[in-house]
């Protein structure tokens, strides 16, 4: 699969994301959102909103090799934080570079960001959805 990311001229830079995701291949892949559970369904990083931002990126790759893939294919992303507010900003990229550092990725694909009242269950703090477009 083939993409590039971009940020088109006059939209603002950012180092976090990119604005565009160009992507050629066969297969689109969607992804349900993934919350910080492990394997056995238990809770990771309960409290700790870093961790489970980490934790989801993690699951998601998990999804993405199930069908063939890698975070790499990811072409969109869609992150749900529970009563959000500009001082999780912080956390959240600690937890999103993490995981590209475990993936060995860098976390550009364009992102959108949505602060939501709650999840499925009360110890999420995070879910998080993708995209992903694969030969």
């Amino acid at each position: 699969m083939a993409v590039s990311f971009v940020n088109p001229e006059g939209l603002p830079a950012t180092d976090l994301y990119r604005h565009v995701a160009v992507a050629t291949g066969a297969k689109q892949v969607f992804i349900a959102g993934q919350v910080a559970v492990d394997a056995d369904g238990g809770t990771v990083g309960a409290g700790d909103l870093a961790a489970q931002v980490e934790q989801c990126y993690l699951n998601v790759a998990k999804a993405l090799a199930g069908v063939g893939g890698s975070f790499g294919d990811v072409v969109r992303l869609t992150v749900y934080v529970v009563d959000w507010t500009p001082d999780k900003m912080t956390p959240l990229i600690d937890g999103i570079t993490r995981a590209a550092a475990k993936l060995e990725v860098t976390p550009v694909p364009p992102f959108t960001g949505l602060g939501v009242s709650a999840l499925a269950g009360p110890d999420y703090l995070v879910e998080v959805e993708a995209t992903a477009v694969m030969d």
